[in-house]
């Protein structure tokens, strides 16, 4: 009888204990403080589908550059279905005008940057929050209109006299790594040494960001231009050719991501910067030509799906 009460007491001190266990800590993501004020890098986060990590709720601002337009629509999709009470919402625009509107005071909780020197340009300013992620990275592509008037087959097809070309303005990522791959062709001894020069000297029209690049071609405004190899979307593949850089020339965009300081959710920006790393998130990247840098193999083939998620596509980004 004395042994059966032992044995009962012993079972109600187990369950009792397994009881109190303390839960997980909902706020834990980039930037967060521990107890002990540690910072935690975005790297270092969990996935945001562990079980550990309750559903976040409340609007999530993205300022993200335009090159991230598709793949961020999507990703913004998944993770409200993952989070039913979270409402994201993005700023699409290049990403040196993004910089200057956070610098301005606009109001985001995440800052998703097309190069590294745009991240440390906000956070110079002192609007980036903890830690900055790598969370894909991005190659360059020459497209040509599909009827391709300007007979163009290769980059060295870009220094033909009167050949109409469409870039960005300088100080935005895809002109900036463009001028650097041209760079790189002129001092092949392939290429005559001011290749970059005549190249230059074809340049119709500097843009705003990627996609009015693109939408130049497409609309036969410009015989050909240099785009990240994300650009070339089902959407539009129909109506571009498009051409491999050499990757002696070609340049690897690494794609930052961060809290903005003073973000109204913190919590929710910091869910979505997990997720973006997280397996599900690389899925989504590598469909839409992005190369990962999760544990998820890259899939460039592969046919992305749309998604519903609400846009602002402001000029003014």
């Amino acid at each position: 009888m004395r042994v059966a009460l032992v044995r009962a007491l012993l079972v109600c001190l187990l369950l009792a204990s397994g009881c109190t266990a303390m839960p997980a800590n909902p706020s834990t993501g980039p930037g967060d403080t521990s107890n002990d004020g540690a910072r935690q890098a975005p790297g270092s986060l969990a996935p945001a589908n562990s079980t550990s990590v309750p559903p976040v709720s409340g609007e999530i601002l993205v300022f993200a550059a335009s090159s991230l337009n598709d793949v961020f629509t999507e990703l913004g999709q998944r993770f409200e279905e993952a989070n039913p009470g979270a409402d994201v919402r993005f700023n699409f625009g290049a990403s040196s005008q993004l910089v200057a509107q956070i610098d301005q005071g606009a109001q985001a909780d995440v800052f998703a940057s097309a190069d590294q020197a745009q991240m440390d340009r906000a956070r110079s300013a002192g609007r980036i929050d903890g830690e900055d992620t790598t969370f894909v990275t991005n190659r360059l592509v020459l497209i040509a209109p599909a009827r391709n008037p300007g007979a163009v087959h290769g980059v060295g097809d870009l220094a033909k006299q009167g050949l109409r070309i469409v870039t960005s303005q300088p100080d935005v990522p895809i002109g900036m790594y463009t001028q650097a791959m041209l760079d790189r062709v002129s001092q092949s001894p392939e290429y005559p040494r001011d290749f970059a020069d005549r190249v230059n000297a074809n340049i119709v029209s500097h843009e705003g960001n990627v996609r009015q690049i693109v939408a130049k071609v497409q609309l036969g405004e410009a015989d050909a231009a240099v785009v990240y190899t994300s650009d070339v979307t089902p959407h539009v593949a129909p109506e571009l050719v498009s051409f491999d850089i050499p990757a002696e020339f070609n340049m690897v965009a690494a794609y930052p991501i961060a809290l903005v300081q003073g973000a109204q959710n913190r919590d929710g920006a910091a869910a979505f910067i997990a997720y973006a790393l997280a397996p599900n998130g690389q899925e989504v990247m590598a469909r839409w030509n992005f190369a990962t840098v999760g544990s998820v193999a890259e899939d460039a083939n592969a046919r992305p799906r749309s998604g519903s998620t609400r846009v602002d596509r402001s000029d003014r980004a």
